[in-house]
């Protein structure tokens, strides 16, 4: 019997966890090892930012679905991993904390085969002074942030109502953030919901970006189809902020904040400040903190995480110019490759390097957005990992051949600009692949044909029937298999 540990019940993980179950049965142990009780779609923690969903609409419970599937279900935090176990536990494990109540063994080590870091990410708001939801800027990073968002829009927009002029400051709050299509979505539907109570001559929406130019998004920019023309996304990006009333800043590193202020630097060397009555920063994003021994109890965390606290994998880490960077710096397979029993899923692993160009102000400051790997990469990359475990259990040695690379996948992203069945609106992006490639698409770095880009109603509609059905999926409904990741 195999046992499988997945760190992680997040898009990546719980993905991973279900799929093994279901091609490996009875016969082998799956763990989940997760500190969150509830799986939250967080695509659509959005729409809790702005009151049209409510936290129960984008969660559900974890241990019912593990429970009825088969799965070890452990609510705790990974520790340690402990790739060749120590003196007293011969096999692999990984040291937890439970957190869960009524739990009377504190720490326990859990023995594996086989494991998926599927950790996500930590929110570093503490890298930016003053920001975050306990000091001076909102996030929608978790729906229990995006209540608290939604709470404290409501009070602004009160203000509005009375006369009162607002300025809201939406966008990366660290030099080196991703995620900006979460912060973009956010600011178009405060737009729309301002627009929607005729609010908007009290109104002032300032989108502050880490972004070389707009629509950049951590991947370089692309080049998409649109109404039979080939425009960029930076067009693109900037005519739906136009559109919406709202005015940009962009190469611009927010360094801190303070009550009613934001402190930031651009790539010119130049330092700004501009006020707000209202924020919401996207904080950077680093590992979650794991740390790994040797047999010997020698700390090896180093040599299974890079820097950034992400796990490496089959990736190209030789540091190199940027002029020298290529598709094939990225991995295939996300297998560790000091210990092949061990991956990575989803944002856990350690990219090779950014996607976007880096930039460098005239003071050293790096300012450019770092790799985005979250959404459908993260499911697909789980699902591929899930796929060589089964494929080495039932061979009885490791096997390879399901590969999932960026360079050779690609991406939809839906990003709602309101919310309503026949009011509302979303733009379109889809992408392929995700790593720009000029040696196979030399003219614009990725294939045209299915790189497209446009805003509708029709958007809107398919963002609302994929939160439904991606739900769905997470809950192991029947025939959940058959939709794709």
């Amino acid at each position: 019997m195999a046992k499988i540990a997945v760190l992680g019940a997040g898009i990546s993980g719980h993905t991973a966890a279900l799929t093994l179950k279901r091609k490996l049965g009875k016969k082998h142990e799956v763990i989940v090892i997760s500190p969150n009780s509830k799986y939250q779609w967080v695509p659509s923690n959005i729409w809790v930012g702005i009151g049209q969903m409510t936290r129960k609409q984008v969660t559900f419970d974890l241990s019912p679905v593990y429970k009825k599937k088969g799965i070890i279900y452990k609510q705790a935090l990974a520790k340690s991993i402990h790739p060749e176990g120590d003196k007293s536990v011969s096999s692999p494990y990984v040291k937890i904390e439970h957190i869960s109540k009524g739990n009377e063994e504190k720490e326990e080590k859990v023995e594996f085969d086989y494991l998926i870091n599927a950790t996500g990410p930590k929110l570093l708001f503490d890298a930016t002074p003053g920001l975050g939801p306990e000091k001076h800027s909102h996030s929608v990073c978790t729906y229990e942030h995006a209540e608290d968002t939604w709470e404290n829009l409501q009070k602004a927009l009160a203000k509005m109502e009375k006369g009162e002029k607002q300025t809201f400051l939406v966008g990366t709050g660290h030099p080196g953030a991703t995620c900006q299509g979460a912060a973009f979505e956010y600011a178009l539907n405060i737009a729309f919901e301002i627009n929607k109570r005729n609010l908007l001559d009290y109104a002032d929406i300032v989108w502050i970006t880490n972004e070389y130019e707009l629509g950049d998004f951590g991947m370089g920019g692309a080049f998409i189809k649109k109404g039979g023309y080939v425009t960029s996304t930076r067009i693109f990006t900037e005519s739906i902020l136009a559109e919406y009333g709202i005015r940009w800043i962009k190469r611009a590193g927010v360094t801190k904040l303070e009550e009613g202020k934001a402190y930031y630097e651009t790539l010119d060397g130049e330092k700004h400040t501009i006020d707000f009555d209202f924020a919401m920063l996207i904080p950077a994003f680093k590992g979650p903190g794991l740390e790994a021994f040797d047999k010997e109890g020698n700390d090896i965390t180093s040599k299974l995480f890079a820097a950034n606290g992400f796990m490496k994998v089959d990736a190209d880490y030789t540091p190199k110019p940027y002029e020298e960077w290529s598709v094939e710096d990225w991995p295939d397979v996300y297998q560790n490759p000091d210990y092949p029993f061990m991956f990575a899923a989803g944002i856990a692993f350690a990219p090779p390097h950014s996607i976007s160009k880096p930039m460098t102000s005239k003071t050293g400051l790096k300012i450019s957005p770092a790799p985005p790997r979250t959404g459908m990469p993260s499911g697909v990359i789980g699902k591929t990992i899930a796929m060589n475990i089964i494929d080495s259990i039932k061979k009885g040695e490791i096997s390879l051949k399901h590969k999932a690379s960026m360079g050779k996948m690609g991406a939809a992203c839906i990003v709602s600009a309101g919310y309503g069945i026949r009011n509302g609106s979303a733009a379109t992006l889809t992408v392929f692949p995700i790593i720009p490639d000029y040696k196979k698409y030399p003219i614009w770095g990725r294939d045209i044909t299915y790189t497209v880009g446009e805003p509708g109603l029709a958007g809107h509609w398919i963002k609302l029937l994929l939160h439904f059905m991606f739900l769905y999926k997470a809950k192991a409904k029947p025939f959940w298999w058959l939709i794709p990741e």
